[in-house]
């Protein structure tokens, strides 16, 4: 097992232990102010048993979302580090650092491979003090999930900024997804301190744990509706989508802050 997984199995068993409630309190307090959260949405702090539910917290106020069926919203609460076409399967994970879709991907969907070339991507990071659950884009059917084990580097700027091949390098979890009759990918990537990533319509996915066999779900009749929660990190991390070609256009939004709920996309 690589450091960084050992690193953030011990920062998960923190997370998750409940302190006597006025320590509780504290530790809770002391995060808020050190990550400048804003709890405007959310439960006081002071109510959360564990850091790890003050991480994972769901909004108390709902959001405004588009239903309108040819947008795409942003799935996370996060900051666009890259974003645009990808030169055949080639994406970015920040200027300067390449990698190939298809070993992002893996073999497992090797048969959607040129579907996706010269498609569209966009990269949603979540920090520490981000809102840390994801949403469905749209209205979707789901087809497959892949559970990838790998490391647990950080996934932040100075990382993507050094570490070569960085997404391809870590454990994630890639949803195969279809919508209006064509393809597109989520691919939640861990990071170092996500203790675990969580999928609600599928309680078995056990990330960060000691295995390095790579697991396959395929669905046939899971579908899955607009703004719809998918699970969420215990900690901050990334998410990738994937379009295949011609499928949508983009907003302009690389190096902004966007918010669960937002537009993204069009649907060409």
């Amino acid at each position: 097992m690589h450091i960084t997984n050992l690193l953030s199995q011990y920062f998960g068993k923190f997370a998750k232990r409940r302190f006597p409630s006025f320590i509780q309190k504290i530790i809770n307090s002391s995060y808020v102010k050190l990550m400048k959260l804003d709890m405007t949405e959310f439960k006081n702090a002071k109510h959360y048993k564990t850091l790890n539910e003050l991480f994972t917290r769901e909004l108390l106020i709902n959001r405004e979302i588009d239903s309108s069926p040819n947008i795409f919203i942003s799935p996370t609460d996060s900051l666009i580090t890259e974003c645009g076409k990808l030169k055949k399967d080639i994406a970015l994970q920040i200027k300067g650092m390449s990698y190939s879709v298809e070993e992002l991907l893996t073999y497992y969907c090797s048969s959607n491979f040129n579907k996706l070339e010269d498609g569209e991507f966009m990269n949603f990071y979540l920090s520490p003090k981000d809102y840390h659950r994801y949403h469905a884009s749209i209205d979707f059917r789901l087809k497959k999930l892949i559970h990838v084990p790998g490391k647990l580097y950080p996934v932040n700027l100075k990382y993507l900024n050094k570490e070569f091949e960085l997404f391809v390098q870590n454990e994630r979890v890639i949803l195969e997804c279809e919508a209006e009759g064509k393809l597109f990918y989520m691919v939640f990537v861990g990071a170092l301190n996500v203790g675990q990533m969580v999928f609600e319509f599928e309680k078995s996915v056990e990330t960060n744990c000691d295995t390095k066999e790579i697991k396959v779900y395929n669905y046939e009749n899971i579908e899955i509706s607009k703004a719809e929660c998918l699970g969420y990190f215990k900690m901050g991390s990334t998410v990738v989508m994937l379009w295949e070609k011609d499928f949508v256009e983009l907003e302009n939004l690389l190096n902004k802050n966007v918010r669960f709920g937002q537009k993204i996309s069009n649907i060409r």
